[in-house]
């Protein structure tokens, strides 16, 4: 039976426990613009604070929808990652940590998920 998209997943990385879910959402702006959401927070429950990394659609980005895969991201000359491999999940939450986010930290953080793109996409390859 195949997982369910609507559950979260779980990682465990650097010897904490993690969940987290990938969603396509659309802002409430003048553009109507689609946005990837990943979201991450420790286990357990209440142990602290979320990471939101946003992808907004814009020129030269785009997030999944009609005419790509679920969960996909990418810019023009950067390149794409998949937002539902765990592979990028834990490139992109070390990557947060190492730039200051605590998940001990009760509050939720928003960060723009494009200023991660061209690390994550050149430690792919």
């Amino acid at each position: 039976m195949p997982r369910s998209p609507k559950k979260a997943r779980r990682l465990v990385a650097d010897g904490g426990t993690y969940l987290w879910t990938v969603r396509h959402g659309h802002r409430v702006t003048d553009d109507g613009g689609c946005r990837q959401t990943l979201a991450l927070w420790p286990e357990p429950s209440g142990s602290g604070g979320s990471l939101r990394l946003l992808f907004d659609e814009g020129p030269g980005r785009y997030v999944s929808g009609f005419t790509t895969g679920s969960g996909e991201v990418g810019e023009v000359g950067v390149g794409s990652l998949n937002l539902h491999e765990p592979g990028t999940v834990r490139f992109l939450l070390d990557t947060a940590r190492a730039r200051g986010w605590h998940p001990g930290e009760r509050r939720e953080t928003r960060i723009d998920g494009w200023t991660f793109l061209a690390e994550a996409v050149a430690a792919r390859d």
